[in-house]
């Protein structure tokens, strides 16, 4: 239940609310300074190391009124550094960035004279991106200029981890003599890579040294704000954050407050080392800050009050930190603030328990509370939790902000297990990201980028050809409309698939190589268990587990458009396909008649027909197949999953029509949701839909469904939800989350969007602001189908 905050956390919930984006130049400025003066001087990985201490040790440091965490990425809240070792930007690109009026990043006119003069002639050829992106072959180009596939590597370093409780059992400190050890221990004589080790693990130690003195800064300011301050509760206050600092992280915790900012120390230094897509995920707090909680309370050193006013304070914190700034085809496949970190709660413990504890449930109310879209929650639903839990996290949901989300932990469990884990560390797995399974503290499990799987069926209706590009980019599969049977369609698209995917993986094998070799993150890899141990790095397979995730997009849309093909092409005759391709180069003009018939006489997936949910099975299962499981370049495996992040939106920009009956250039449809509207025999049939889908072959689905809020008031209304989610689970599901809203809404806010400032909406594995949506996806929002019924 939502609480009342203190008037300190107001007033840093409101900072952080109203403050705008702005790009803050220092960490390009430091970087370029440390590059410039030491090119070619040490490795690669002493290299970054050395850039990485250089800028913890001179950024200047922020302390707000009335904080009690510290640390930001930027020198005040909301200034975001960039990353042009990784990909620079040119004046253009802040120019576009500052007139985005969805999604400002405000530049100064400062800022651009830095970049200009300082930033851009150093980088200029140098960055990662123009030094990979040259070398890609035509192939890939073409298909990514296309909009068939999108690149997570094309501006942003590899992501998507959580951390577990390690660091706060041994601390920095320790981590550093782990590292020496294994230093010492380097077999220099029969290991030929103990060269690149031994310069791997000395980069993870100057990192460690980096963080303890951002630290020993923050103390050395508190204790002379503490000597200045005038009023006594706060000059304890920050007597004790001095204490905090000195301790953490590089000693492990004693008390809450220590671990809460180790927490976020650990955090921010990940973030600050690199431009991870997706950021640094906190792991399962609630069970592991819990002994400290407990301890504090029981020791005295905390009220309830005050600890809840803490961790309010770390909460804050994340929405302190957009997204770094994108541009390009970055920007539109995901365009958002939301830098995707995702905070655990629930599910099992790795001895088989309920891990629900009373932070669990303070942690749903800060959530109800603050009400941001960073961090975002979700909880984890096992067969061993209890359904006041889950009807906890039902009232959080239905007021209607898509948070939290809903994960399956059986489910996890098991797609962690045949990912190749142990049971202890399965069940001690969780969410990064968006929907992406992932084992906390312990395995490197980057996006790679996305697929369009309707544009691959357009490249198989057209022969290989790209209208839109006007290029000749897929194999040659034969044309449409002399085929005789609709197995001759499925042929052509699998076909062009194959090509796409193939094409895709060969360009993700060098850019993998090549972030390995020239973007190391020794801070992230001290943090992640397996790198000290084999002394490589998080991007060269260092992690004790690796996979690379692979996701599809548009899975409703293909699957309509082969059911419309299938039923009134090839069985009923009804059109010709010449007819249809036709229809499809005129977006439908001329031809409504058709399309009214190919909406509404077409069985549609999301309404438990097997007629269109056999057609989604074969359509991913032949996705997995052909990715599960195939070698990365690092030492990995590819998987599948399929989310969209805002890339169905992009990818309906660069689709033409398509056979269900949507328009070009229009959004497809997200996740494993059906087409927009399209689900019209309520909420069970699309989870029945959704669960003939074998999801524990992929690394997380999607799921979104929308609710009107009447559905789901009272007692009643928290019992039909707490349901469907159970349902759903016991059928397989991955994921599912909810809107809880009406189109009458979202249409005033679009309106008048000053007098909706503060709503919140799920768009994909995400919450977001819906005026800080652009006005396409606000209408793809509002066009899913609001259930009336349960």
């Amino acid at each position: 239940m939502p609480f009342k905050l203190t008037e300190r956390i107001e007033k840093l919930r409101v900072l952080s609310r109203d403050s705008k984006v702005w790009i803050d130049p220092e960490r390009a400025q430091i970087y370029t300074k440390y590059y410039r003066m030491n090119v070619n001087k040490c490795s690669i990985p002493i290299e970054r190391a050395e850039a990485f201490y250089e800028y913890m040790t001179h950024k200047e440091l922020y302390l707000g009124e009335g904080e009690l965490i510290v640390g930001e990425r930027g020198r005040k809240p909301k200034l975001i550094p960039t990353y042009p070792e990784i990909a620079c930007h040119s004046v253009e690109d802040l120019d576009e960035l500052n007139s985005n009026t969805s999604l400002p990043y405000h530049v100064s006119a400062e800022c651009c004279k830095i970049y200009r003069e300082e930033i851009i002639p150093f980088w200029r050829g140098r960055a990662i991106r123009d030094k990979v992106f040259s070398q890609m072959s035509t192939d890939w180009m073409n298909i990514y200029e296309a909009g068939l596939i999108t690149e997570t590597l094309e501006q942003r370093v590899p992501g998507s981890m959580g951390l577990d409780d390690r660091m706060f059992r041994i601390g920095l400190k320790n981590a550093k003599k782990q590292i020496e050890e294994t230093i010492a221990n380097l077999d220099f004589m029969n290991d030929f890579d103990a060269m690149d080790k031994r310069d791997e693990l000395r980069a993870m130690a100057v990192t460690c040294d980096a963080m303890i003195a951002y630290a020993n800064r923050y103390a050395a300011l508190l204790e002379e704000k503490a000597e200045e301050e005038t009023d006594e509760k706060r000059r304890t206050e920050l007597k004790k954050m001095a204490s905090v600092c000195r301790n953490v992280p590089e000693n492990p915790p004693q008390d809450l407050w220590e671990v809460v900012q180790m927490s976020w120390f650990m955090h921010i230094g990940v973030i600050c080392e690199g431009n991870g897509w997706d950021a640094c995920n906190a792991g399962h707090i609630d069970r592991n800050f819990y002994p400290y909680y407990k301890k504090t309370l029981e020791d005295g050193l905390m009220t309830k009050e005050e600890a809840v006013e803490l961790l309010c304070a770390w909460w804050i914190k994340y929405n302190n930190h957009p997204a770094p700034a994108k541009y390009g085809n970055t920007a539109k496949e995901s365009g958002t603030y939301n830098d995707f970190v995702n905070i655990s709660l629930g599910g099992m413990t790795e001895d088989g328990k309920d891990a629900v504890n009373e932070l669990t449930y303070l942690f749903l109310d800060i959530a109800d509370t603050i009400s941001f879209i960073q961090p975002q929650v979700h909880v984890l639903v096992s067969r061993v939790n209890t359904e006041a839990y889950l009807k906890a996290a039902a009232k959080v949901i239905r007021v209607g902000r898509g948070f939290p989300a809903v994960f399956n932990a059986d489910a996890i469990i098991e797609e962690e297990l045949r990912c190749g884990k142990n049971l202890r560390d399965a069940r001690n797995s969780g969410i990064c990201g968006c929907v992406e399974s992932t084992c906390y503290g312990k395995e490197a499990a980057p996006l790679i980028g996305y697929v369009n799987f309707p544009k691959i069926l357009e490249l198989a209706l057209n022969d290989g050809f790209d209208s839109r590009t006007q290029k000749q980019i897929g194999p040659h599969t034969g044309k449409a409309e002399e085929f005789q049977v609709f197995e001759e369609v499925m042929e052509a698209y699998k076909k062009q698939a194959a090509f796409v995917f193939d094409t895709k993986i060969s360009g993700t094998q060098y850019l993998k190589k090549m972030f390995a070799k020239y973007a190391p993150q020794p801070f992230l890899s001290t943090l992640i268990d397996g790198c000290v141990k084999s002394g490589k790095d998080y991007n060269d397979g260092g992690a004790q587990y690796n996979v690379s995730l692979f996701p599809g997009v548009g899975i409703g849309t293909i699957t309509d458009s082969l059911a419309v093909l299938k039923k009134h092409v090839f069985e009923h005759h009804k059109y010709e396909m010449s007819d249809v391709l036709e229809a499809l180069t005129k977006n439908f003009a001329g031809y409504e008649k058709m399309r009214d018939t190919f909406v509404n006489e077409t069985p549609h997936y999301g309404n438990n027909e097997d007629y269109a949910d056999a057609l989604m099975q074969e359509v991913t299962n032949y996705f997995i197949d052909y990715i599960d499981g195939k070698p990365d370049s690092t030492g990995g495996t590819y998987r599948a999953n399929m989310l969209p992040t805002t890339c169905h939106v992009y990818f309906g920009q660069v689709t033409g029509a398509t056979a269900d009956g949507r328009y070009a250039w229009t959004p497809q449809s997200e996740g494993i949701s059906p087409v927009q509207g399209a689900d019209v025999k309520g909420p069970t049939a699309v989870l029945n839909s959704a669960a003939k889908m074998d999801q524990t072959r992929t690394c997380g689905t999607l799921l979104n469904m929308k609710f009107l809020p009447d559905v789901l008031k009272g007692d009643t209304g928290l019992t039909k939800l707490s349901g469907i989610i159970r349902t759903y689970f016991r059928m397989g599901g991955h994921h599912v989350q909810f809107n809880v809203c009406d189109a009458v809404t979202l249409r005033k806010a679009q309106k008048n969007p000053e007098q909706y400032r503060d709503l919140i909406v799920r768009v994909a594995g995400y919450s977001d602001y819906f005026n800080a949506c652009s006005k396409e996806l606000q209408d793809e929002i509002i066009a899913r189908h609001a259930h009336e019924g349960v």
